[in-house]
């Protein structure tokens, strides 16, 4: 797990320093004293946490000018927009590793990073009864066929893909595996019945049971975390909103306890102070 560091930005040359923080608020009271149009804030997000960032979003802005512009996909596509130079202020990643790397290349301000939310992944298969073995459900004869989201570009189909090896299952012989290029996606071809199973996160399925009403009792296993390395879903402020207080205020804020309350309720872990 990551440390939780303060983060303040200076705004001459983007490095952490407690300079920053001032600036940052001056900027941004005047900005909202002043009765300024609303400004634009543009986040890219995990696919799996998109809805959870909408909501700490309407919080975020609530009172103030300031419209979030949300674009969602897996987090390595993503990854790959923002080098390509999309126009993003700030990421929200769903692994540690895609953040690293923009920092490393240059993309994003060093010491901007930090986990906002431990993902908690979760094994489906809608209409039966899976019971409490994870292994003994994923041998089960009747079932054919498999979602997961692609483990190349999305954080939670790798951890997928760790599962299956460490259960000892050789996913691509023993099923029809239905890859989705995001867990949204994997979801999605779960839901609809294109796979009779799959693995997606808990935060999904909170959210689909408030949606439908349905209670999902049964169908659900969560997966034990020593299956699978940790799904440490990292925040970063991007070269693009290095000097916009906005982003920079937004990124304390999913730090603060409105913010956390929101993550937790979600379906995820929130990182010990």
């Amino acid at each position: 797990m990551g440390s939780r560091q303060r983060r303040d930005w200076n705004h001459r040359d983007g490095s952490a320093t407690g300079r920053g923080r001032p600036l940052a608020a001056l900027l941004l009271g005047l900005l909202l004293c002043n009765g300024a149009a609303a400004a634009e804030l543009r986040i890219a997000v995990a696919a799996n946490f998109k809805q959870t960032a909408e909501e700490i979003c309407r919080a975020f802005s609530a009172g103030h000018p300031v419209r979030c512009l949300v674009s969602s996909g897996a987090s390595g596509l993503l990854y790959g927009k923002i080098a390509q130079g999309a126009p993003f202020d700030v990421f929200l990643s769903a692994d540690r590793e895609r953040p690293e790397r923009l920092e490393r290349e240059g993309l994003a301000v060093p010491g901007s990073r930090f986990t906002y939310a431990l993902g908690r992944l979760v094994f489906w298969r809608p209409g039966r009864r899976v019971g409490t073995d994870l292994a003994a459900a994923l041998a089960d004869d009747s079932l054919q066929s498999l979602a997961i989201a692609n483990p190349r570009s999305a954080p939670y189909g790798a951890a997928a893909l760790e599962v299956l090896r460490a259960t000892g299952i050789d996913a691509a012989k023993r099923y029809r595996l239905v890859q989705g290029e995001s867990v949204g996606q994997a979801f999605q071809f779960i839901a609809s019945g294109a796979a009779d199973a799959g693995f997606v996160s808990a935060a999904q399925l909170l959210q689909y049971r408030s949606k439908t009403g349905r209670t999902l009792e049964g169908e659900l296993l969560a997966v034990e975390s020593s299956l699978h390395g940790p799904i440490e879903q990292q925040a970063v402020l991007l070269r693009v909103g290095a000097n916009d207080p906005v982003a920079q205020a937004f990124l304390r804020y999913l730090e603060s306890p409105p913010a956390l309350a929101l993550i937790e309720a979600a379906g995820y872990s929130v990182p010990v102070p």
